[in-house]
């Protein structure tokens, strides 16, 4: 079996620390290698005896402003940008220790995680990677939101944004999900908001970490943040990496296309719970080396 179809972990500890953007609060993270089959499970270490929660859509408890994690009466707060990461670089196996309940929000990317991850080191383990795989397309639609999954040789995720605002109006972004395309296009891609939507927020408590450092911030016609965009299409590229945060929770690396209109995280998770409901549209397997598969396993590897 070829090395990319191989569990991973990260080859050593590395930390950072920044501020929730909720909650305004400073916060430490620290992420580590784990062994095979062990997952994506976050502790935290300002409470005493509490178990590592796994990073499953099962373990959802809100999808409103973020996406939070919890289990006995605590809760991790805004996992997404990180699990994202994790996801992105094919990083299967690793313990996540926080210091608060709310995931440090840095630049309003997963761009500083990658980078911490990678150096860290990605590492082959001893054990093959099991794959969800779709076999039968499954749908949901509501009013104006769609989120659909179908059968595909790999991991692709086509997201399109509708915003009635000059600066955003409709995106589409189409991307096969491999360790180096999603550090290259995706990870880079900031948060956004309008000014007015952060003032209101930030007036009833929420917000309170945010600021330019952290989120692409719009003002009528204008973006405030120096510099302007990183992308010209840097919303749509911020919401397929909400994607494939959202993804991740599966719990296992996906094989299929994921077709998102104007979702966001509570929509996608619905879809997640639809998926296990629906087991005939699914099944779990190793991927071996053959004739008939070598395209899309390059593709991983890439």
């Amino acid at each position: 079996m070829t090395k990319e179809l191989m569990q991973k972990t990260i080859g050593r500890e590395v930390a950072c620390s920044g501020i929730g953007v909720h909650s305004g609060r400073p916060v430490r993270l620290c992420v580590k290698p784990a062994p095979e089959n062990h997952g994506i499970k976050f502790a935290r270490t300002d409470l005493p005896g509490q178990p590592p929660i796994p990073a499953r859509f099962n373990r959802v408890v809100d999808t409103s402003l973020a996406t939070v994690i919890g289990s006995d009466g605590f809760i991790v707060s805004t996992i997404e940008h990180l699990m994202a990461a994790l996801s992105g670089l094919g990083i299967d196996n690793a313990l996540v220790e926080v210091d608060a309940h709310e995931l440090p929000i840095m630049d309003g990317s997963a761009g500083p995680f990658v980078a911490l991850l990678q150096s860290a080191g990605v590492v082959d383990q001893d054990a093959p990677r099991f794959y969800l795989i779709i076999e039968h397309p499954l749908e949901l639609e509501e009013e104006n939101k769609f989120v659909g999954i179908y059968p595909a040789s790999h991991y692709r995720i086509t997201c399109t944004i509708e915003y009635a605002h000059p600066l955003i109006g409709n995106q589409t972004k189409d991307v096969v999900i491999t360790p180096g395309h999603f550090a290259k296009q995706i990870a880079g891609a900031r948060t956004f908001g309008f000014l007015h939507e952060v003032e209101y927020m930030q007036k009833y408590g929420l917000a309170q970490g945010g600021s330019l450092d952290n989120a692409v911030v719009i003002d009528g016609d204008r973006v405030l943040n120096e510099g302007g965009l990183r992308y010209a299409d840097e919303f749509v590229r911020h919401k397929l990496l909400d994607c494939v945060g959202d993804f991740s929770l599966l719990g296992l690396p996906l094989i299929g296309h994921v077709v998102t209109k104007r979702s966001g995280h509570a929509f996608n998770h619905s879809l997640l719970e639809k998926i296990f409901l629906e087991k005939g549209a699914w099944r779990t397997s190793t991927l071996e080396q053959s004739p008939s598969r070598s395209a899309p396993l390059k593709q991983l590897a890439n």
